[in-house]
């Protein structure tokens, strides 16, 4: 806050420049009311007026990057020069049926296109995410090559880019949201309503991004307020008692200053278990959400945002598990637990954002808090079983098993089109993890390896991390057609840890021994992400580059056994990948084939491992490995006729432990050559899409979408016992849409293919959703 104030007071008046002006048509020379018109990295942004035209004043000298944007129309990226006055601009949008939309993305901490970018970055805009009928983020599965999301259970999701993979709540792959980082599995809402767009990049992004992006990086953008009011309404329904609501709507309080925007989601579903044990349903599940926007502009020079997200969820059944493979696969979607309970998660994000311009650069500051709450009512089954064995207890209050994290981003960055551009930046941030748990034996505790029945092991552990980061990026073109990209990143995290473990028998007010002292520890952590990438342009449709990244995983600290002889806690180190890639993008025959090839090497050095120790439900991570991951990954996309588009996505990843040692009933177990988990050997996506008119005069459409997805071999635990084999899945959905309405039906998983989506190391499995249907009614205006 009181940088944004000082942020505030810089405010000077503007410098004098040139007019901008011009007009918007589309393929057949008619005007484009309300299409976005903006100089990307400045404040200059307008819309069109009825009769397509647009004027932006005072605009200094010098060369910029146009971006132009309209409902149904491909939006393009072009240079402008300003030198002098520019009045007879003419930009000509073709409709999304004949011409592939080059679009904006803020991936590299500023705006451009994403077209030439020298990395590995698939872009969805909010029409592709409506056709694809992402509901969550998880469904990014296959859609992005060599992406593999999948929920264990309980609503988070854990995610695998190129087989660097989230097995810990410090993820592999980072998810963004507004460009604000979600620190953990935790602490960021995965449902998808109102977004812009959704931009993955593959490969380490730590120069940038930080620490947990050494998989990736998943930005998700939602839609801003403007000048512009618009807003929509969305209602869906279909089998499994599944009912999805959103709304939104976005519009300005003082023209060319104050704007404000709200959207809302509500979603329940029936779930797909029904539990032997009572014969009831499992896993119902209700979430409502919330997205609020407050958005101030003085003039060009600087703006202020204020955005606030909430999540209130409630899962009734929450690790809908069986408890081995072969139960599940023999009997599906169906458990037999005796303790069910309500997963109450509440999560809270809020930033608050400043730039202000200057003539040559930008300056961003960004103030985060995030916050986040998750209890079971009752006592969880712990054992996955009828039997009266472990539950697990974690209502302690908000005192406890409430996640915050406070985070600090200072960013200058360059806003002009010349050949040096460039991003510095420091990163500050916070996070307290009080954790209180119990892990309750009952009455048929020795059935799970107890030596004793009715009594609690109550485990309180408070965690803080705290951090600094300094870093830069910048791009040199060398020539026409050549450029390098250089940037460096350090880290430097402390982080500190507290335990205590009691002994607390049934019937008794207060616990009557401790199973492990009171004791506390620390570590600090010092790491170094470089990145280098050097881009060759033999054309202006072509870009051929080569790169190096760096990017590494948190390291901390975890309880090394419940055995109070020995050390209560334990420091594993930091995990650093080192990737290596080359690719070549290409955009030809007139805009309509876009061809997208990467190859790929990571080595990931320090592999952190979990292991589950039962009947403790303690989980404790080593540095137990050296990965060795590679492969493959093509996107293209073709127009092969007016409205018919043809997408296809393929990834291969070989992943293998090149060093994988690990502790099995005491003793040391090598599984060199072993296959990653939650990494299948191949994502493919194909997609045939058609969009034609039935009425022009009424502006009647139809379109239908097919997809086949197929999933390679996938392995769930190091050992590679729990093995989910290759499977396809067919999704469609076909609509027709009058002007700013559209109906559509949709039903995925056609074939009601019965497959494992996460499986735990002790073997307990979820399977994936079977099959689905039903119809959504969309309202714009």
């Amino acid at each position: 806050m009181v940088v944004g104030l000082l942020l505030m007071a810089f405010v000077t008046n503007a410098q004098g420049g040139f007019p901008v002006a011009g007009s918007v048509t589309n393929e057949n020379n008619m005007p484009i009311g309300k299409a976005i018109v903006s100089l990307l990295n400045t404040g200059f942004e307008t819309l069109t007026d009825k009769e397509g035209r647009f004027l932006l004043t005072d605009v200094p000298r010098g060369n910029y990057q146009l971006s132009v944007s309209a409902e149904g129309a491909a939006a393009i990226i072009r240079t402008l020069e300003v030198t002098a006055a520019v009045n007879d601009l003419t930009i000509r949008l073709e409709s999304r049926a004949l011409s592939l939309a080059n679009l904006v993305v803020t991936s590299q901490k500023r705006e451009e296109s994403g077209r030439m970018l020298p990395l590995s970055i698939s872009v969805l805009d909010a029409q592709r995410i409506r056709e694809l009928r992402l509901w969550n983020s998880r469904d990014l599965t296959a859609v992005v090559p060599n992406l593999y999301s999948a929920n264990p259970g309980d609503g988070r999701n854990v995610t695998s880019i190129r087989g660097i993979t989230s097995t810990s709540y410090d993820p592999a792959v980072t998810t963004y949201i507004d460009g604000v980082a979600q620190f953990n599995l935790d602490t960021y809402i995965p449902q998808l309503f109102d977004v812009e767009r959704i931009e993955v990049l593959r490969g380490p992004q730590g120069s940038l991004y930080g620490r947990n992006a050494m998989g990736g990086v998943i930005n998700i953008i939602s839609k801003q307020p403007g000048n512009r009011t618009d807003g929509f309404a969305e209602l869906s329904a279909g089998n499994k008692g599944i009912q999805r609501y959103t709304a939104g709507v976005r519009t300005s309080l003082i023209r060319d200053h104050l704007f404000a925007g709200v959207a809302g989601l509500y979603e329940k579903s029936d779930g797909f278990y029904r539990n032997l044990y009572d014969g009831k349903k499992f896993d119902r599940q209700h979430t409502l959400a919330g997205n609020y926007w407050l958005k101030y502009l003085s003039g060009r020079k600087w703006k202020a945002e204020l955005n606030v997200k909430h999540l209130a969820a409630a899962n009734h059944g929450a690790f809908p598990l069986a408890g081995s493979w072969e139960s599940a696969m023999e009997d599906p979607y169906t458990v037999n637990q005796n303790a069910t309970t309500r997963l109450v998660d509440r999560t809270f994000n809020s930033s608050l954002s400043f730039v202000y311009t200057f003539p040559n650069f930008s300056l961003t500051s960004q103030t985060a808090y995030q916050s986040n709450y998750r209890y079971y009512r009752s006592p969880i089954d712990g054992d996955f079983s009828p039997i009266d064995g472990i539950t697990i207890i974690n209502n302690y209050g908000r005192d406890f098993n409430r996640v915050r994290a406070f985070t600090q981003e200072l960013r200058l960055t360059s806003n002009r089109l010349t050949s040096l551009r460039w991003t510095a930046g420091l990163y500050l941030f916070t996070q307290r993890s009080p954790n209180k748990q119990a892990t309750h034996f009952g009455e048929d505790a020795v059935l799970v390896g107890s030596p004793d029945i009715n009594y609690a092991i109550i485990a309180t552990n408070a965690t803080r991390n705290r951090g600094a980061a300094l870093f830069g990026q910048a791009d040199k073109k060398l020539g026409r057609k050549w450029m390098v990209t250089g940037g460096l990143r350090i880290d430097r995290q402390f982080t500190s840890s507290r335990i205590l473990g009691q002994y607390l028998p049934d019937g008794a007010p207060e616990p009557v021994f401790d199973t492990q002292a009171d004791t506390s520890a620390s570590r600090n952590y010092t790491a170094l992400s470089p990145k280098l990438s050097l881009s060759y342009f033999p054309s202006a449709s072509t870009n051929l580059y080569v790169s190096y990244a760096r990017g590494f995983r948190t390291g901390g600290l975890t309880q090394l056994s419940s055995d109070p002889s020995l050390p209560p806690l334990f420091a594993y180190n930091p995990e650093y990948s080192d990737n290596v890639e080359l690719g070549i993008k290409n955009n030809f025959w007139d805009n309509r084939v876009q061809a997208n090839i990467t190859i790929f090497q990571s080595i990931v050095r320090d592999v952190q491992v979990p292991t589950l120790v039962l009947p403790e439900a303690l989980t404790i991570t080593r540095n137990a490995g050296r990965l060795q991951s590679r492969g493959i990954e093509a996107e293209i996309e073709a127009l092969i006729a007016r409205g018919f588009s043809v997408t296809y996505n393929l990834g291969v990843t070989h992943a293998r432990y090149t060093r994988l040692d690990l502790s099995q009933s005491g003793n040391s177990v090598d599984l060199k050559g072993n296959r990653q988990v939650f990494t299948p050997d191949m994502t493919s996506l194909l997609a045939l899409q058609y969009l034609g008119a039935i009425d022009k005069h009424l502006g009647l459409t139809f379109s239908i979408r097919g997809e086949w997805v197929y999933l390679g071999t996938t392995y769930f635990d190091f050992a590679n016992q729990l093995k989910q084999s290759p499977y396809s899945l067919g999704n469609l959905r076909a609509g027709i849409a009058l002007k700013q309405m559209e109906l559509s039906f949709w039903i995925r998983n056609i074939g009601d293919k019965q497959y494992a989506a996460y499986a735990y190391e002790f073997g307990a499995v979820r399977l994936g959703d079977p099959r689905t249907y039903g119809v959504s009614a969309r309202f714009r205006f």
